[in-house]
């Protein structure tokens, strides 16, 4: 499997799909050494990046994306980006008579990108003392030359607070985007109260004219360069217009590439800016059609949200034992969300053992159950210097992990399917290392591998489900502006310290945390859609909310969306103490 990368594309719809997606990607970037000297990684980042050129020859690593957003989305951000720039005069003009020139104030930048602004224009590159001559280099499998344009990497390692000074994703970006990658969709703008995307029909009548257009062509840019490519994973703002959109482009995506992969990440935050009862009343139907539209078309969905529930009535947002974050501020929850993400996407990007895309999803959306839940321990509370199955017997009563797509865990141990992800024990021992003769203090350390430890944990909760375990030394490694969230209570590499901090003491940043997540399809999903279906069907959305559908759906297509929603949760029933049986079955029993 090591010998061919097997290319996928990113595409991210919405603006916090792109907020997400940003911290990703900045996670991505700060894994990827570019030191000849360091052993090749676990990660092959060749299959979500691409290496390509400049017009002045220097030789780049961007990634293979596509992302979407509304005009005024960008500020201080170029659609078409810095990198390819020709460099040409554009205030050279040759037009004769008088000209009269309207000069608009830009964007003011964050702190942030001030500095990598220097490090472009040269302020802070003499202090790095780079080269061309000394441009550092990828041994890796498809190796690159990756000149300090694309590496604004260890240059820019301050610590920012930008809570107060982040309004969009672009004002924390730190890599260099391929002119292609941007879409903006002008018909929509994203500040303001006028002509914003937030129905559901909305989204599905942009995908045509020249918003289809612009995404074929860039989709055939970054396909045709491609030389195995295993599919798409597709990160989708869940809560409003981009919802509809986005069942359009897996829906296009299903029909022009079958066969590949499409792994569907459907994101929401915890709340909405000026919010109101009859936008929060959208929000529910915008993510109830898009939960029943993009599984259909996908080869699987999962929700990925800290908020306690998809409905208008939400409980209180995800918390986790040693992140102090703001669930208000895209900002922090995205980076949670992003660091979740990096683990739960190790499977079909790893340089050995990989697994495509297909079969991760054939793993788990098995009879129709195509809608998954995510669960993750961030970080994996792990004491610096122990083993794993010192970690996990101190969680033995309850699992580390938290929901990250608002479905709680069942009770009762039932789970049709699951794909967990250990990220980051880096030199720790993976298993115990008694003296001979010693008796185990758990059954945990008398194991002797690593998968083994970690398997035997999770099926004393989950006995009989089907199991399938990843396991990296690598950590998420984090730089800045990545926000310090994290407890007094970790030491740099996001371990727990063993002697609590001293009252008064400043925290440490951390640049490291290990990451336990889990995918799974259960029981307990069959409950969540049936509340997200009853939640959208308890109203006559008519009289509620008649302009909901004056762009579409039509309503009997609004009807079949509610009727297939419905019929997706009875697939995940169990009522004969663990055999399935289909909806068809159900329905004549019902009739």
């Amino acid at each position: 499997m090591s010998g061919l990368c097997r290319e996928i594309i990113t595409l991210q719809l919405g603006h916090y799909s792109n907020f997400v997606g940003t911290h990703w990607w900045n996670l991505q970037d700060a894994s990827i050494s570019y030191d000849p000297e360091t052993p090749p990684g676990e990660i092959l980042s060749d299959v979500v990046f691409r290496e390509g050129q400049t017009l002045g020859g220097h030789v780049t690593y961007t990634p293979r994306l596509i992302a979407m957003d509304l005009k005024g989305s960008l500020r201080t951000l170029r659609q078409e980006g810095r990198l390819y720039d020709a460099g040409k005069d554009i205030s050279a003009v040759s037009w004769e008579g008088s000209l009269m020139m309207h000069k608009e104030s830009p964007p003011a930048k964050n702190s942030f990108l001030e500095d990598l602004d220097k490090l472009d224009t040269g302020e802070l590159l003499a202090k790095a003392n780079f080269s061309s001559s000394s441009q550092p280099q990828r041994s890796a499998a498809g190796s690159v030359s990756v000149d300090t344009v694309n590496s604004r990497l260890a240059q820019v390692q301050k610590g920012y607070r930008l809570e107060g000074n982040v309004k969009v994703w672009s004002d924390f970006l730190r890599i260099h985007l391929h002119p292609r990658t941007i879409s903006v969709i002008h018909q929509y703008n994203h500040d303001g109260e006028a002509h914003r995307l937030e129905a559901f029909g909305q989204g599905e009548a942009l995908l045509q004219g020249s918003v289809l257009e612009d995404l074929e062509d860039k989709l055939h840019f970054f396909v045709e360069e491609c030389d195995y490519l295993q599919g798409f994973q597709v990160l989708c703002d869940l809560a409003d217009g981009f919802a509809g959109l986005g069942s359009k482009v897996t829906e296009m995506l299903q029909d022009s590439y079958s066969g590949r992969g499409i792994l569907t990440w459907g994101l929401a935050p915890v709340s909405h800016p000026n919010s109101t009862p009859v936008k929060d009343f959208y929000h529910l139907l915008n993510c109830t059609l898009g939960t029943a539209l993009l599984a259909s078309n996908s080869s699987f969905f999962c929700p990925l949200t800290l908020r306690g529930g998809l409905g208008r009535r939400p409980s209180s947002p995800t918390a986790f034992p040693y992140l102090n974050y703001d669930p208000s501020l895209w900002y922090h929850s995205s980076a949670v969300l992003a660091l979740a993400l990096d683990a739960l996407t190790v499977p079909y990007r790893l340089r050995n053992n990989r697994v495509p895309m297909w079969q991760v999803a054939d793993t788990l959306a098995v009879s129709g159950r195509k809608v998954v839940a995510a669960y993750g321990a961030v970080p994996f509370p792990m004491m610096h210097g122990s083993s794993l199955p010192d970690a996990l017997s101190a969680c033995a009563d309850a699992l580390p992990w938290k929901p990250l797509s608002a479905c709680s865990e069942p009770g009762d141990g039932r789970c049709y399917g699951q794909w967990a992800t250990l990220k980051g024990f880096e030199d720790h021992r993976l298993i115990s290392s008694l003296a001979p003769g010693t008796k185990p203090p758990t059954p945990l350390h008398g194991l002797h591998s690593g998968e083994d430890v970690l398997a035997s944990y999770i099926r004393s909760f989950y006995p009989t489900a089907p199991l399938t375990l990843q396991l990296l030394s690598t950590p998420s490694k984090l730089t800045p502006p990545f926000p310090q969230i994290f407890s007094q209570s970790l030491d740099a590499q996001g371990f727990l310290q063993s002697q609590p901090p001293l009252p008064g003491s400043l925290a440490s940043g951390v640049s490291s945390v290990p990451v336990l997540t889990s995918l799974q399809s259960g029981p307990a999903l069959g409950s969540w859609l049936s509340e997200l279906h009853r939640g959208a069907s308890a109203f006559d959305i008519r009289r509620v909310a008649p302009s909901f559908l004056s762009q579409g759906p039509e309503m009997a297509d609004y009807q079949e969306a509610l009727e297939q929603l419905r019929l997706l949760a009875r697939c995940y029933r169990d009522d004969s103490g663990g055999v399935m049986r289909s909806s068809t079955e159900e329905e004549e029993e019902d009739d």
